[in-house]
């Protein structure tokens, strides 16, 4: 069978070509480029200690080497500190864990992104199911109802055949231009000036942000996040529109800004690299045609009061390898599971988007939502804080209670800690071959996973209860499963009672959670995860073929955004 063709070799593409190859799907990645990361200590990304997680599985060995977990966070506004969050640099996951000692939120992970992408290179290299074709712009793309041919120019033009193509091509992407789609929102919500140095500042290992910090060249907020070696990343938050950044006017605000955070005296530091970071906020209309897709900044861009661009493609690739490849590896996919990825991911990232454009006006200096955000200035630091850290509206970790494959009700369903549809806790479970592992360490396999509650089983060898009680008939059912399953065991989870069976997606969203081994409705709700019986999409592939929207309009040519359509982006997650 064809591979899969991603176009786009930044951090998104390159972690999704890994992520399939983990699912034995081979992929061709189309670059652009030579081939080769322009070093920029400046361009860095915060993950999410989960995304993190992630790229360690495909692996990339530059997280531990080149980028940084933070220690704590801190929020000051003008001289006093508002808050000081210590953060846990367990894994995700050990602060539910009674034994672990985790006291805060998951540290997230600092890094440069080319550090990162050579990362996701060097483990290429190692994966023999994945071929980086460098120089090869796309210009061409046509789709049949047996696969997707995309044409590149250069060197070497040439014809490529997949059976599915992904856009991961950036905030300019050719893919989505072909396609056609529209991606309104807003050009330059936020605009920072930013600097990577080597320095010693009063909170080593912790990140900052720092409010209308009392110096001139102050502006209205400033943060400092660690990098590994004694380096950190300023930014200071720039006046939307007219501010030119000079490079006097940086050094300046370079040595006013360490002065202030250091006792008035400057200390000794080395610039390292410069740069303007301009926040825009836009999410594509579609971001599924029949056999392509979009991922990354190709289907949004977001980034400002702490959600994260980046990471957010990273969940896109998380959520979408899983099926595609059991789409590449069972013929008879069901539309219903393809079309999944738009109606969650989307609908998320449009969450964060409308969060961000609510609160905006509050945190900037506006009137609108004050009344919303009792506590004044400490209202908005806790804001801040939550979208830094991944928490509250900005930066939760995102939930499909309303997902197209959720299970229905049934009598068997009981509630645990984790709410349907939202990420599992990484738990320690007992794995197939009897070896302790974290339950994130059995994700990206294209497997369902059926966890069994099973208290004292870390007391009791494995040999003693693995033929015992409800185990025989629950690993009977996970076998008669309609998709692939790996059953696991665990002492306990929050909020499940003893013998409780959780059913996990295998990006790691539970579908549901039983009281205990009810076979009939397991394999119903494994049906609905896999996106049901592909017979009952014979109606409607067709159309989606001809190019059809979700609500039955044919997608037309790209229409223009005015400036300033906030509202467009905000209303516009259906």
């Amino acid at each position: 069978m064809d591979p899969v063709i991603i176009v786009g070799a930044g951090p998104v593409g390159l972690a999704l070509s890994l992520a399939l190859a983990a699912q034995d799907v081979p992929s061709v990645v189309l670059d652009e480029s030579g081939g080769k990361e322009e070093p920029r200590p400046a361009r860095t990304v915060v993950l999410r200690a989960d995304m993190a997680a992630l790229v360690e599985r495909l692996g990339c060995a530059t997280l531990r080497d080149e980028g940084v977990r933070w220690v704590g966070w801190r929020s000051v506004r003008r001289r006093q500190q508002m808050r000081h969050v210590p953060l846990d640099l367990g894994l995700p996951g050990d602060a539910g864990d009674p034994e672990s000692g985790a006291t805060g939120p998951a540290a997230p992970l600092h890094i440069p992104q080319h550090a990162l992408a050579r990362g996701l290179r060097d483990a290429i290299a190692r994966q023999d199911l994945v071929t980086v074709v460098t120089d090869s712009r796309v210009d061409t793309i046509e789709q049949d109802a047996h696969g997707v041919s995309a044409h590149t120019r250069g060197p070497e033009g040439t014809w490529w055949r997949g059976s599915h193509l992904v856009g991961c091509d950036g905030a300019r992407s050719t893919v989505r231009k072909l396609l056609g789609v529209r991606f309104p929102g807003r050009t330059a919500v936020e605009r920072h000036a930013v600097a990577a140095l080597r320095t010693e500042l009063p909170w080593a290992g912790e990140a900052l942000l720092h409010r209308q910090p009392p110096w001139r060249s102050g502006g209205e907020e400033v943060a400092a996040r660690p990098l590994p070696d004694g380096v950190w990343r300023i930014d200071w938050l720039l006046p939307p529109r007219g501010e030119l950044v000079t490079p006097d006017a940086l050094v300046t605000r370079i040595r006013e800004t360490l002065a202030g955070w250091c006792e008035g005296s400057t200390p000794p530091y080395d610039l390292i690299d410069t740069g303007v970071h301009t926040v825009h906020h836009r999410l594509a209309r579609r971001w599924r045609v029949d056999r392509v897709f979009l991922a990354g900044d190709a289907a949004h861009l977001l980034g400002a009061v702490g959600t994260q661009g980046l990471d957010e493609g990273l969940r896109d690739i998380d959520n979408l390898a899983w099926k595609l490849a059991y789409a590449w590896h069972h013929r008879d996919a069901s539309v219903t599971l393809l079309d999944s990825y738009q109606s969650e991911r989307r609908a998320a990232v449009a969450g964060l988007l409308r969060a961000a454009d609510q609160v905006l006006p509050v945190l900037r200096g506006g009137r609108g939502l004050r009344t919303y955000l009792p506590g004044g200035g400490r209202g908005h630091d806790a804001l801040l804080t939550d979208g830094h850290l991944g928490r509250g509206p900005l930066g939760a970790l995102p939930a499909f209670p309303h997902s197209p494959l959720a299970p229905e009700p049934s009598e068997g369903r009981i509630p645990v800690g984790t709410p349907d549809g939202a990420p599992v806790d990484d738990v320690r479970v007992t794995a197939p071959d009897g070896t302790t592992v974290r339950l994130r360490d059995r994700l990206g396999r294209g497997r369902l996973l059926v966890l069994l509650v099973a208290p004292g089983t870390g007391v009791w060898d494995r040999r003693h209860w693995v033929s015992a009680g409800v185990m025989p008939r629950l690993a009977e059912a996970v076998d008669g499963l309609p998709a692939p399953a790996e059953l696991l065991v665990t002492e306990a989870y929050p909020g499940a009672p003893a013998h409780a069976v959780l059913l996990v997606r295998p990006d790691g969203h539970l579908a549901a959670a039983f009281a205990g081994v009810r076979p009939e409705e397991l394999h119903a709700a494994a049906e609905a995860v896999r996106g049901g019986d592909p017979a009952g999409d014979a109606a409607t592939e067709p159309e989606a073929r001809a190019g059809r929207t979700p609500e039955g309009k044919s997608e037309g040519e790209p229409e223009p955004v005015p400036e300033g359509a906030a509202a467009d982006v905000a209303a516009d997650v259906k």
